[in-house]
């Protein structure tokens, strides 16, 4: 199926200042990936932005536990839950894309993590694992099953979106070549173990380029 196809759809999972380096949560090279997804994302007919959007005193800022620190981890309403430092607060710098992602014919910008009690990796299902973000929908309304996924961080935010995609039953394709990963204590090996059980696809950008 070429990239162009309606039924296809490229989602780009937060490229934002706050995980660029020198940003709050910052991801090692994420930076780098925003020429490839530059040149990627005009193949694609649909494309589709998912950004973190935090109010602040997020329930995952280590902020807002007095006493403990950033990648310490507690037990909230729904599980185990990683403190992070704060970071994509609505509004501000290090919420905003970054400033050379080039996707001015993106249909949809999905915010997540909006929810002052709940997390939100995945584009599709916040933390709790209940609470579905609308994405899923808009796609079937859009008529697209098949969804190829880039951005950061891969162990998390674009792993926990694509075991979600395939999970609501579309076909999924990761492009790890336009991701990086945080890779907290083993993470990353986790995640691509997870995906690939999961049924989800790898394919690196140069080569879907030259389909």
């Amino acid at each position: 199926m070429p990239l162009n196809d309606p039924r296809c759809a490229l989602i780009v999972i937060d490229v934002q200042n706050d995980f660029i380096p020198g940003g709050n949560l910052a991801v090692a090279g994420g930076d780098e990936i925003v020429p490839l997804i530059n040149r990627l994302a005009p193949r694609f007919r649909n494309v589709i932005i998912a950004q973190d959007w935090h109010p602040a005193g997020h329930a995952s800022f280590a902020s807002s536990h007095p006493g403990r620190q950033p990648f310490d981890t507690v037990q909230l309403a729904y599980g185990t839950q990683v403190l992070w430092p704060d970071h994509c607060l609505q509004g501000s710098h290090g919420a905003q894309l970054h400033a050379d992602l080039q996707l001015p014919h993106a249909r949809l910008v999905i915010r997540k993590g909006c929810n002052p009690q709940i997390d939100s990796y995945s584009a599709f299902v916040e933390a709790d694992r209940q609470t579905p973000t609308g994405l899923a929908g808009y796609l079937r309304e859009c008529g697209i099953d098949t969804v190829y996924l880039v951005g950061l961080a891969l162990d998390y935010c674009v792993a926990w979106s694509a075991l979600d995609a395939r999970a609501a039953g579309f076909n999924t394709v990761l492009i790890p070549d336009a991701c990086r990963a945080i890779d907290l204590d083993g993470s990353l090996k986790r995640a691509m173990a997870q995906m690939e059980t999961a049924g989800v696809q790898f394919m690196e950008a140069k080569d879907l380029m030259n389909l």
